[in-house]
């Protein structure tokens, strides 16, 4: 058993140079720590990061040492008691990371991969989903495309071979959007995407020159307001059905595969709609789901979804997303383990997306934060021998 002695909280930077919560836990087997990443494009109903903010969960954290000292950790299913411990004293942040630090322990005090812990029979390596091209909240250029990231998704034998292929395809499209767009000088976006002024159009005719699969994060509950999506390149303001319309001539078209929160966060009936005229076509809710049990029963309700985000840190509790997925899978519905905007050099998503059997996931093509997460989920394919 994994007995923790003490826990320690400081603030450490992101990716995009902001702060967020690393948490470290002395414990029997030594001393083990985790941080979480930080959302940029959030959706409004995902759980707040931090209890009122960063330093006091950080402060709140370091009291609660004493608190600890009495809880042993057998197994996965015990991080129920650490969570009826910290109940409404910290945020999803700061208890994701503070999770992911004790299964970090008891993967070592019992000898095993910390996927194991969650399922050891696991086999399913997901699928990658790679961010190329980004705009929307991601860019910070002026003139960029509305959607927010426009995705590669290979479909090799391995982990590897997928990764491999996603990166020479990012070098093509460097070589691709210069011919296009005479703006373009490989910059980059907050997840390491190419940075453009050319619109979604033009970026989806450039993205199939690679052969590879398709998909984009429309992310639209960034631009919708007063009950009409707002387009910036071109500028043009779509009614919820001009969206439905608009949304199902770029799949017919560009035969996209994956389509990522394509109306806002409210729109059950727009995703319904959607997923009725492309079954085929994955139609995947971020911000309309958040990781939250509840929305997600409303979306197979109404039949809004074949496919979910899920970031472990939208909610904190990685027994709430054990919950969510079990209940996606009795649905059939698809797993898309995926970053957030602000990364860490934290690779704990990979074990979490294979131990929870995902079918996706989605973590960027490029950037040390990114590659951590799949040079692990490659070990552990590595590991199967594959």
């Amino acid at each position: 058993m994994v007995v923790v002695s003490k826990v320690f909280s400081k603030s450490i930077f992101d990716s995009r140079k902001d702060k967020t919560i690393l948490v470290s836990v002395h414990t029997n087997m030594g001393i083990f720590s985790a941080s979480s990443p930080t959302g940029k494009s959030t959706g409004k109903f995902e759980s707040a990061p931090y209890r009122k903010d960063l330093d006091g969960d950080i402060e709140t954290l370091n009291k609660f040492s004493d608190y600890f000292s009495e809880e042993n950790i057998d197994n996965f299913s015990d991080l129920r008691r650490v969570e009826d411990t910290v109940d409404r004293h910290i945020g999803a942040n700061s208890l994701f990371a503070l999770e992911s630090a004790i299964l970090k322990a008891l993967a070592k005090e019992q000898k095993k991969e910390i996927w194991e812990l969650i399922n050891p029979r696991a086999k399913k390596f997901p699928r990658l989903v790679g961010n190329a091209i980004g705009g929307g909240k991601h860019s910070w250029e002026k003139k960029k495309p509305d959607f927010q990231e426009f995705l590669l998704i290979p479909d090799e034998k391995s982990v590897k071979e997928s990764q491999e292929k996603n990166k020479d395809a990012k070098k093509e499209l460097s070589r691709l959007l210069k011919k296009k767009d005479e703006k373009f000088s490989d910059k980059r976006s907050d997840e390491d995407a190419w940075e453009t002024s050319l619109n979604d159009k033009d970026i989806f005719d450039v993205l199939r020159e690679t052969g590879i699969p398709l998909g984009t994060d429309v992310a639209a509950s960034g631009f919708f307001k007063r009950r009409k999506y707002h387009y910036e390149n071109p500028m043009f303001k779509r009614t919820e059905e001009e969206q439905v319309v608009y949304i199902s001539n770029l799949i017919r078209n560009f035969n996209l595969f994956y389509v990522e929160d394509p109306f806002d966060e409210n729109d059950f009936e727009g995703f319904a709609k959607l997923l009725k005229k492309f079954p085929k076509t994955l139609i995947v809710g971020d911000d309309l789901i958040v990781t939250n049990y509840k929305r997600l029963e409303k979306a197979i309700k109404e039949k809004s979804v074949n496919a979910i985000i899920v970031k472990p840190n939208q909610t904190g509790s990685l027994m709430e997303v054990q919950r969510v997925c079990e209940l996606a899978k009795k649905n059939g519905i698809k797993l898309v383990f995926s970053h957030r905007s602000g990364e860490t050099e934290e690779s704990i998503l990979a074990d979490l997306a294979f131990g929870f059997g995902a079918d996706f996931l989605k973590c960027g093509i490029t950037g040390k934060e990114r590659e951590t997460k799949i040079k692990r989920l490659i070990e552990i394919e590595n590991g199967f021998g594959r």
